[in-house]
């Protein structure tokens, strides 16, 4: 049996699945710059229906760093690129009433994207646009899959023979690779808050 949210409080039935690319460099960070998020990708998860229902993008615009030549190549964005998204409060804003992020629960790989999001919302302070029901998926899969070591999310597909769809460490692209392990867990009936 396929476990619901009922019981979780996402009055909606779905789940955020949420992934982050942030200004990153080479080396040590440049005197002055701090890592900001720069891309925020969403997949919307149905776990009752046990589909994927729908994945977003949202471009974010740093303001206190730029991106790196390093930054471009490993997530594909520019700065011209980044350039044309939102503020990160507009970001945050556009995730609480577009994806419901208040009410619904949430997950990502792992606990990075939480803390990111924790600590740029303090930075600036910008309401947190999440509820307090995340679930870290990476911790999850080594559970379900009894697996000594947490794993990337790569090396996760790759363990319950799922394709890596799309560019990785391109947020949508993570968001919908990592939905698709979320579902994974789901069917062997792991899933779970692991934050609250």
């Amino acid at each position: 049996m396929v476990p619901t949210l009922d019981g979780m409080g996402g009055h909606t039935g779905l789940l955020n699945v949420v992934d982050v690319e942030a200004t990153c460099w080479d080396g040590a960070t440049p005197p002055g710059a701090v890592s900001e998020i720069i891309e925020i990708g969403v997949t919307v998860v149905d776990l009752a229906a046990g589909e994927r229902r729908g994945k977003h993008r949202i471009l974010v615009r740093p303001a206190r760093s730029t991106v790196s030549e390093f930054c471009t190549q490993l997530t594909g964005l520019t700065q011209d690129e980044v350039d044309t998204g939102l503020s990160f409060t507009e970001a945050c804003r556009l995730l609480a009433t577009e994806h419901e992020a208040g009410i619904r629960p949430w997950a990502s790989w792992g606990d990075y994207d939480r803390k990111q999001f924790r600590s740029q919302c303090t930075a600036t302070t910008t309401p947190y646009p999440f509820n307090h029901r995340h679930t870290n998926a990476k911790q999850l899969f080594a559970e379900a899959y009894d697996l000594r070591r947490r794993q990337g999310m790569a090396g996760a597909l790759h363990i319950a023979g799922l394709p890596l769809e799309g560019r990785h460490h391109r947020g949508e692209d993570d968001a919908w690779n990592i939905a698709a392990l979320v579902l994974e867990i789901s069917k062997r009936g792991a899933w779970r808050v692991t934050t609250d």
